[in-house]
């Protein structure tokens, strides 16, 4: 499959799909992704770590993902099992769906939020693993949001509140995993090609999904995951071709991503420490939840969370590297934001409202200046420096990195000083700042960087 994979190939029945990335995805820097589903119910999983650092057999017996309790709860001997007979007596999954209220779900107030961290779209999932669809999707009887549940269309209220505050709308859609209609065995390992659904009538059922997906909410995004089945690659009716042709007939301008398997994509997706090979291509996005599980974990608390300054943090890397931030929510059983995760959120928009134009829209520094931070471990308080560049500008966002950095001391950039003009150094506010060439690179005085929670932010007008 193309997902995490260094060199994928189209095959050609994909390769007219192959076109430069729409530049407003690329200008969009920040999207907002949400989890929901009868998980949020249970919303139990260990936080044992960030995907990619951990052993495969080990990570999906303890898997810190909530979205996958349905998985785990049916490994012998996983802790979520024993969890799921203690607590609920061994019940089916789908008692979750029954149990999943969502009565104090507000679209808008979810989008309020959103809108507010300055992110240009948002992906809620439509159908997780679990096969749960949060419409009411053709072929699935009662198992959907309609008619159980919340008995809501979830999707047409997330759509609805998205279009009203100027939020770009996209869906995730898990093709490759349908724990109910595939009736597999749990993934447990390096298994996933054989506990996957992979035949005609699965293919059919999913595409049918996702075309009612692009007919009834138009979205800018089509977000897949884990695969496509493989009866449904080869070109023809119901086919993936066929629905990719949909999809770019009712937004020319839309975007995929690269889980549809080794076919189509118009960007690549790392997820925490996973995939981060593909980072630096033309078009990438690391997505991570706000914790270590993208469903709502009622386990997960500040330690195992990343805070508003880790988030800016990480924002900032992925961004001054070219790619795009797909930040997860998870949302409780009554439709909440969970107080946590809001305060990171609250803490991006406030970044965001202060430095969003060295942000959106921006490209890499390139050769122009380059990255730096102290070496593992390092406590002699120099600076962690991350770039960016807008239409005529440079600018150096320094965060001070141990405890011996002195407010005012000069900040020494890995900046080429041919490439700005040195007297045009300025704050966000205005305020000029001394800079000077050394020796190849550029000091700066006057910068108060003692702060590991906040950047300082100079910028450089282009020579």
């Amino acid at each position: 499959m193309a997902m995490f994979k260094s060199d994928p190939e189209r095959p050609p029945q994909y390769r007219r799909f192959a076109r430069e990335t729409p530049e407003w995805y690329l200008d969009a820097k920040l999207g907002i992704f949400v989890h929901w589903g009868p998980y949020s119910v249970p919303a139990w999983a260990e936080p044992i770590g960030a995907l990619g650092t951990i052993e495969k057999e080990y990570w999906f017996r303890h898997n810190p993902y909530a979205e996958w309790y349905y998985n785990t709860i049916r490994i012998e001997g996983a802790p979520a099992r024993e969890h799921q007979q203690e607590v609920y007596g061994g019940a089916p999954y789908d008692d979750f769906l029954d149990a999943w209220t969502a009565d104090r779900f507000d679209a808008d107030d979810v989008m309020a939020l959103v809108a507010s961290t300055g992110a240009r779209y948002f992906v809620p999932t439509t159908k997780h693993h679990d096969g749960v669809t949060l419409w009411d999707a053709p072929g699935t009887g009662d198992r959907n949001t309609v008619r159980r549940g919340p008995r809501r269309d979830l999707i047409e209220e997330f759509r609805a509140a998205a279009e009203a505050a100027g939020v770009r709308f996209g869906v995730y859609y898990s093709g490759g995993l349908d724990w109910h209609v595939g009736q597999n065995p749990p993934i447990t390992a390096d298994d996933l090609p054989e506990t996957r659904p992979v035949d005609a009538e699965y293919a059919a059922y999913a595409f049918d999904h996702v075309a009612d997906l692009v007919a009834r909410y138009r979205p800018e995004v089509l977000w897949g995951d884990i695969e496509w089945p493989d009866a449904g690659k080869p070109e023809g009716p119901k086919s993936l071709v066929e629905m990719f042709d949909l999809f770019y007939a009712a937004r020319p301008d839309g975007v995929v991503n690269d889980r549809w398997g080794e076919t189509h994509w118009d960007f690549r997706t790392s997820e925490y420490e996973n995939g981060l090979e593909v980072e630096g291509t033309d078009a990438w996005e690391n997505c991570r939840g706000v914790g270590y599980s993208f469903g709502y974990n009622r386990l997960e608390d500040e330690t195992t969370s990343l805070s508003g300054p880790a988030a800016i943090r990480h924002f900032v890397d992925v961004v001054a590297r070219g790619g795009n931030f797909l930040l997860n929510i998870g949302l409780t059983a009554e439709g909440l934001v969970p107080e946590l995760q809001r305060r990171t959120l609250e803490a991006l928009g406030a970044f965001n409202a202060e430095h969003g134009s060295a942000i959106f829209g921006s490209r890499p520094a390139g050769s122009l200046a380059s990255p730096s931070e102290p070496p593992a471990g390092s406590a002699d308080g120099r600076p962690w420096v991350r770039w960016t560049r807008s239409a005529d500008a440079l600018h150096a966002f320094v965060w001070a990195d141990g405890d011996g950095f002195i407010a005012g001391a000069p900040v020494e950039l890995a900046l080429d000083p041919a490439a700005v003009d040195l007297a045009s150094a300025r704050l966000p506010d205005g305020s000029p700042v001394t800079a000077e060439a050394v020796g190849g690179r550029v000091l700066v005085s006057g910068v108060d960087a003692t702060s590991a929670a906040q950047p300082a932010r100079i910028d450089f007008s282009l020579a």
